[in-house]
């Protein structure tokens, strides 16, 4: 792997650091430094992506890692987690430090030469494996903050939990996972963190660049599941049965009016998506049924209401209609909105433009992208932000985007990551 060693970005520039805090000019140091390692760590794990609940070789790695800079390290939680702490010896906070480890059932089509080639089995399908959201990033940017810390902790008080996390992307049907199993397993019951930080790379963000947003900032998810009953017959003689296709159509369009004609979304955006529709095995056969599989966005519980409520009385009373039935049903798990504590982000602002200067920390949109981050943000005071990854000069309109088979993360947006994680948790512990 590449050692490419980044000399200071203009953007991190230390004219710009009022040592209030931290000696921004050691930091700088130390960032750069650890790059190199950030960097080989970060191709490694885009090399070799694993799915939800199946992160075992990247859970080796951050915990050899974390052992050998000294902490006490716990693995095995919420099945492939790993938890490293390290403490001060000196009172203060513990806070603790997130980063997401798994891929996605996404076949990869840049041509880097470190792309991913895996394959693995994803609901009874042979299906290609990325890192097309970043967390190989999250991964590796959290082991170099960690290391940095490990060595700077005679400067430092209280206990800093590193939380390498598992299955953010959802865990396998079936099964459980993420921060909301790590919760139930009883993670922050054990150490007590005051506070939890997280990033995420982001597409619509050029390199260089930081978003923020107090309050809610990433919309609740939820997955849906709906079952359109039919009567199988032979395809040349569709009047003998019942075409569940046709009516799973009328579906997919009729779903398509609940928040553009019954959402007021002046109040909040809210999102209805159909991403699987399976039915059928032949050409010539109208098969029994159809399963459609979907996601909700939402900001608020009385909107979530509304738009399910409505959904399930478009769902069935479309398949009635057409003299069939239909059943909608909602996963038992789910994403809750993602929010960032007013008076925290408040206090991290200064922080994040410290480590990337005024002019590049800015105020973003709501995000109806969803983060199960939130399970721990509804347990403690938190702060999620955005780091761009997008190269300065492109269009992010234009450019893929997270979940695209052609994501692009500009690694130039490393050390940036790495410097506001680092800032952000040196501030808050000195």
């Amino acid at each position: 792997m590449s050692t490419t060693t980044y000399k200071t970005l203009p953007w991190v520039a230390l004219a710009a650091c009022f040592l209030t805090h931290a000696k921004c000019a050691d930091l700088q140091t130390a960032v750069n430094r650890v790059q190199p390692k950030v960097l080989e760590w970060r191709r490694d794990f885009h090399q070799h992506p694993e799915l939800s609940n199946r992160e075992i070789r990247t859970a080796k790695l951050v915990a050899e890692h974390l052992r050998r800079l000294g902490m006490k390290v716990e693995t095995g939680v919420a099945h492939t987690g790993v938890i490293g702490l390290l403490e001060t010896g000196r009172p203060g906070p513990t806070i603790a430090l997130r980063a997401d480890m798994d891929a996605l059932p996404v076949t990869e089509r840049t041509d880097l030469p470190f792309r991913s080639t895996a394959k693995a089995n994803y609901r009874g399908e042979e299906v290609g494996v990325m890192h097309a959201c970043g967390h190989d990033s999250h991964t590796a940017v959290l082991m170099g903050v960690a290391e940095i810390l490990a060595g700077m902790k005679d400067e430092l008080r209280g206990k800093v939990l590193f939380v390498f996390q598992p299955a953010e992307e959802g865990a396998p049907p079936g099964e459980e996972g993420g921060a909301s199993l790590m919760l139930k397993e009883g993670l922050f019951s054990r150490y007590q963190p005051e506070v939890a930080f997280a990033w995420h790379a982001w597409s619509t963000l050029n390199t260089g660049q930081i978003g923020y947003r107090s309050g809610p900032l990433m919309a609740s998810s939820q997955a849906w599941t709906a079952v359109v009953q039919g009567k199988q017959t032979h395809g040349s003689r569709p009047w003998q049965g019942i075409d569940p296709i046709v009516t799973a159509a009328q579906i997919v369009n009729g779903l398509q009016t609940i928040v553009s004609r019954q959402v007021d979304i002046t109040r909040n955006p809210a999102v209805v998506s159909v991403g699987v529709i399976k039915g059928g095995v032949r050409h010539n056969i109208i098969p029994d049924s159809v399963e459609m599989i979907g996601t909700i966005r939402t900001f608020e519980t009385a909107q979530f209401a509304q738009v399910t409520q409505a959904m399930k009385r478009m769902i069935e009373n479309t398949a009635e209609a057409n003299g069939t039935t239909a059943t909608f049903t909602l996963d038992p798990y789910s994403n809750p909105v993602t929010r960032n504590d007013p008076a925290l982000t408040q206090r991290v602002l200064p922080s994040l433009r410290r480590a990337a200067g005024d002019a590049n920390v800015r105020e973003i949109p709501l995000i109806t992208g969803a983060e199960d981050f939130a399970y721990f943000s509804d347990r403690v005071p938190s702060f999620y932000f955005t780091v761009g990854v997008t190269p300065p000069g492109t269009d992010v309109s234009t450019a893929p985007a997270n979940h695209s088979p052609l994501f692009f993360l500009d690694e130039s947006a490393l050390p940036i990551a790495t410097r506001a994680l680092l800032q952000v948790a040196v501030d808050y512990l000195k």
